[in-house]
């Protein structure tokens, strides 16, 4: 798995559990539909730090909760 992967399963992750889908995620977090469908839908998509911490803030939580799972702590490292 790679990071773009492990940001769209977290994401997707965190719409699950709120009971949400990814429209209502981007109205909570004020960021446009087409951004996060780039974030989510796209297996190359590089999304931005800013992007995710808007998503967080929606969420009401950190940055560090974002990440905090197994999956980010077992990425490989990526060289490019």
């Amino acid at each position: 798995m790679d990071l773009s992967e492990a940001i769209t399963g977290r994401i997707n992750e965190l719409c699950a559990e709120r009971g949400i889908t990814l429209n209502k995620l981007s109205t909570i977090c004020g960021i446009t539909q087409s951004t996060l469908d780039y974030a989510v839908k796209t297996s190359n998509s590089r999304t931005s730090v800013s992007t995710i911490k808007k998503i967080c803030d929606g969420l009401n939580i950190t940055l560090a909760e974002f990440f905090n799972t197994e999956t980010f702590n077992n990425l490989e490292q990526e060289i490019f």
